[in-house]
């Protein structure tokens, strides 16, 4: 599983003014960590930048208009026509947006041969219908589970990129930070040189406001409100596709997909919905997902509470172990004094257990480099769990597993993911971090009955700290 090392954010490593880029509109990545957003060909037209609301969309429409075109003259699978298609489609690795479901990385995902064989099928069937809108693409979400929010966003990254490329020329003149030379497409560009990449990668800056995180077609909240406000359509829908944003299953998906391409004008239907639902460009002020502020927050909340801790020149495990447990107590200390328990919710809602995760993350990340310690913190970044790692050398190992009191696995995570962990990573020691959001009396007691009977059988158990991080009213309201 890739892991999280040393995030850095474009504007503190170029040293570029983070409300400049704002003010742009321009979004300020995490240079060696994908952020889980993605460029929504639906929002293109809504963009304030010329760059993309005319000319990237135009390009975008004439670029799967062809498409369309030699899908209508195709005759059969695999003739010229679809083999043409099929190229068209057929997208290259974009590296340097710095966006999709990398993670630890900020690769691009290609198109290659199987999932355009999918889409060429897929809109195939579109097309004969006698759609030809090129939003048609768009709808493809919801039909086949390899067709996925960063696949559109590869594609749309793929043929709009040099507009994206004349948007970053604008910009990179106003912000002015250091340059080099890289060949996109055959044609010469000066862009930024991402310096946590081995080989030579240019970070390309895209426009805050295409940025999604998920497919209109997918989110239910803008679709509820289209047909909720639209009878007409509301009508059309329950028509044609009533069931469609309910699927969950591939069984489910199955019959979607039969409904949604049984005629035009369920098709159309679908298309208008999505056309319909007024898709914004995702809140990364609020980060109501908790996707992108996790780094900052941590450093900031770091800086305003710095942490003092003795160096020394033992390297042993109990030594590394303190270190770790005082960071785990600073950690502690911002959550419920200093305010830091705002970070855990969106409004009154908690936000989700990988937010809380990655904060915790960034502030002991910033504490070992304000201390200049050499236990480097890092930590797993794929779909499942995320756990910390701090190490001093081969011996001296601190697994951290960070959970919230909502989570359902609570106490399987202690007995046995935790105890898993410690084994793959041949670690003796481990601490187990519950964050409190409420309703937890009856957990804690499990846990900790479960701690002691662990101890019976084993001579080290991981530690459990505790943490509140519940709601607070604020002092005026108490």
């Amino acid at each position: 599983m890739a892991r999280i090392r040393n995030p850095n954010l474009f504007s503190a490593y170029f040293c570029a003014d983070p409300s400049l880029l704002k003010k742009l509109g321009v979004f300020d990545p995490i240079l060696n960590v994908d952020t889980r957003l993605f460029i929504d060909p639906l929002l293109l037209r809504r963009s304030t930048h010329k760059e993309i609301r005319v000319d990237a969309v135009r390009r975008y429409e004439e670029h799967y208009g062809r498409i369309i075109k030699l899908l209508k003259a195709s005759k059969i699978s695999g003739d010229v026509a679809w083999r043409s298609a099929e190229a068209l489609l057929r997208s290259p690795e974009i590296k340097g947006t710095c966006l999709g479901y990398g993670a630890a990385s900020i690769q691009g995902s290609a198109v290659g041969k199987l999932l355009t064989e999918i889409i060429v099928r897929t809109a195939k069937e579109v097309v004969d219908l006698g759609v030809e809108d090129p939003d048609l693409f768009t709808a493809l979400v919801l039909f086949e589970e390899g067709i996925g929010a960063d696949l559109i966003s590869d594609m749309t990254t793929n043929v709009i990129l040099p507009n994206l490329l004349d948007f970053n020329k604008r910009i990179l003149q106003q912000i002015k930070v250091k340059m080099e030379s890289f060949e996109i497409g055959g044609l010469p560009f000066s862009l930024p040189q991402n310096p946590f990449q081995r080989k030579s990668v240019p970070v390309i800056l895209v426009p805050l406001d295409v940025l999604r995180h998920l497919p209109i077609a997918r989110d239910r909240s803008e679709i509820d409100d289209v047909v909720s406000k639209n009878r007409q359509l509301r009508n059309r829908v329950n028509e044609y596709i009533g069931e469609i944003w309910q699927a969950k299953t591939l069984r489910e998906k199955a019959k979607v997909t039969s409904a949604a391409l049984s005629s035009k004008a369920a098709f159309l239907s679908l298309l208008d919905v999505i056309k319909e639902a007024k898709g914004k460009p995702y809140d990364l002020d609020r980060d109501p997902e908790g996707l992108y502020r996790w780094l900052r927050i941590g450093i900031e909340a770091a800086a305003k509470s710095p942490l003092e801790i003795p160096k020394t020149d033992k390297r042993d495990l109990e030594t590394v172990a303190a270190v770790v447990m005082k960071i785990v107590d600073q950690f502690r200390v911002l959550v419920e004094d200093k305010g830091l328990w705002k970070e855990l919710w969106d409004g009154r809602k908690p936000r989700k257990e990988k937010s809380a995760q990655r904060i915790f993350f960034a502030v002991a990340d910033s504490y070992c480099k304000f201390n200049d310690l050499d236990i480097s913190p890092e930590a797993d970044s794929g779909a499942g769990p995320v756990d910390f790692k701090f190490s001093d050398g081969y011996d001296a190992k601190i697994l951290i597993e960070v959970k919230l009191s909502t989570n359902s696995k609570l106490l399987s995570g202690y007995e046995k993911q935790l105890e898993a962990y410690k084994k793959a990573e041949s670690s003796v020691s481990g601490i187990y971090m519950v964050i409190d959001l409420g309703n937890m009396t009856r957990k804690a007691k499990a846990l900790f009955a479960l701690r002691d009977r662990m101890r019976e059988q084993v001579k080290r158990v991981s530690e459990i700290v505790m943490i509140d991080g519940t709601w607070k009213a604020s002092a005026s309201k108490l």
